[in-house]
C-alpha cells in the first residue's frame, strides 16, 4: 500500500510515518516539499504511482496566528484540504483528514461526541471546520479524525515538551486551570488511525486518549512523572494570558463510533503520558 502523509514533519506526521512505513511505502513530505495550497505541487505527488491512502495532517495550527490572519488560516486549512481531496478523488485514493476539538465552542459540561453540532469560536476552529466540510463535500466516503491536545516525541514542540523544557531551565511556570480537554499521545492516535483505515469507516470520528484534564492537570502530571514533583506551578485563568484567540473552555472529546467499527478505545491519558515520559528519557 502506498501512503502519502501530508505534514510529515509535524509530531503526528512523524508518528504516522513510523507506523505506516512498516506496512507499505510511506511518503511524508514536510511543508518545504509539499505546499498543499499549490495545486500543481499536489498533483506532482499524485503523478506516476499515486497513493492508495492519504493522511492529510498538514495544517496551520498556530491558533493565535490564525486569529491575526484568518485569510491565511482558511487558505491553508480549507483550500489546502479541498485541493488534497480533489487530487484524492481523481486518483481514487482513500482520504483521512486530521481535525481538531477546536471546532466546538467548549460551552458544555460533558464530552463532545461525533453527533454534536460544531460551533467554533476562533478563526482556527472555523477554518478547520471549513476544511472538514470541504473534504466531505468532495469525497463523501472520506474520514475526518478529530483529535486534541497532541504531544509526542516527533515534531518541533508541544505543551508537554514546553512545560518540561521550561522547568529544566528554571523558568516560572504559570498554567491555565480553566481549560479542559483530552490530552492525546501521538503514538496512540497514529496506531488508532492505522486500525481505523483497516475498517470500513467513513465520516467523522473522534480519536483521543481517555479521560479529561485541565492544562494545569497535564502540566502537573508531566512534571511529577519526570521527577519534578517539587517544581511549583501557578494556576492562572485563561483571561490572564490575554491571547488574541479565544479557546474552548471544555472541549473534551469522546467517541461513540469506535465501538461501532470494532475498534478499541485509546488508553487513559495518564497511562499514555507515563509511557511518553519514559520513552523521552
Amino acid at each position: 500500500m502506498r501512503v502519502l502523509i501530508t505534514g510529515g514533519e509535524g509530531q503526528l506526521g512523524v508518528a504516522l510515518r513510523d507506523l505506516f512505513s512498516t506496512c507499505g511505502e510511506a511518503a511524508s513530505p514536510g511543508r518545504g516539499d509539499l505546499d498543499i495550497c499549490d495545486r500543481a505541487a499536489v498533483e506532482r505527488w499524485f503523478g506516476g504511482a499515486p497513493p492508495d491512502l492519504v493522511i492529510h495532517a498538514a495544517a496551520w495550527t498556530d491558533v493565535d496566528g490564525c486569529e491575526r490572519d484568518p485569510s491565511r488560516a482558511f487558505r491553508v486549512n480549507e483550500k489546502g484540504a479541498r485541493t488534497v481531496a480533489e487530487a484524492c478523488r481523481r486518483a481514487g485514493a482513500r482520504l483521512v483528514l486530521i481535525s481538531t476539538d477546536f471546532v466546538f465552542d467548549g460551552e458544555t459540561e460533558r464530552p463532545y461526541t461525533e453527533g454534536d453540532r460544531p460551533d467554533p469560536i476562533s478563526a482556527y476552529g472555523r477554518s478547520k471546520l471549513a476544511g472538514e466540510e470541504a473534504v466531505l463535500g468532495t469525497i463523501s466516503s472520506a474520514l475526518v479524525v478529530r483529535t486534541a491536545w497532541l504531544y509526542g516525541e516527533g515534531g518541533k514542540g508541544n505543551f508537554v515538551r514546553s512545560i518540561l523544557g521550561n522547568a529544566a531551565k528554571g523558568k516560572a511556570l504559570r498554567v491555565v486551570a480553566d481549560q479542559w480537554g483530552s490530552p492525546s499521545y501521538t503514538r496512540d492516535v497514529a496506531a488508532g488511525i492505522v486500525a481505523l483505515v483497516s475498517s470500513a469507516g467513513e465520516g467523522i470520528l473522534h480519536m483521543v486518549n481517555g479521560g479529561e484534564a485541565s492544562r494545569y492537570d497535564l502540566a502537573r502530571a508531566a512534571l511529577d512523572l519526570s521527577g519534578g514533583e517539587e517544581v511549583p506551578v501557578e494556576k492562572i485563568r485563561s483571561a490572564d494570558l490575554n491571547q488574541p484567540a479565544p479557546r474552548p473552555r471544555r472541549s473534551t472529546l469522546r467517541s461513540t463510533r469506535m465501538e461501532e467499527l470494532g475498534l478499541s478505545p485509546l488508553r487513559h491519558w495518564r497511562e499514555a503520558l507515563e509511557d511518553h515520559i519514559r520513552r523521552s528519557r
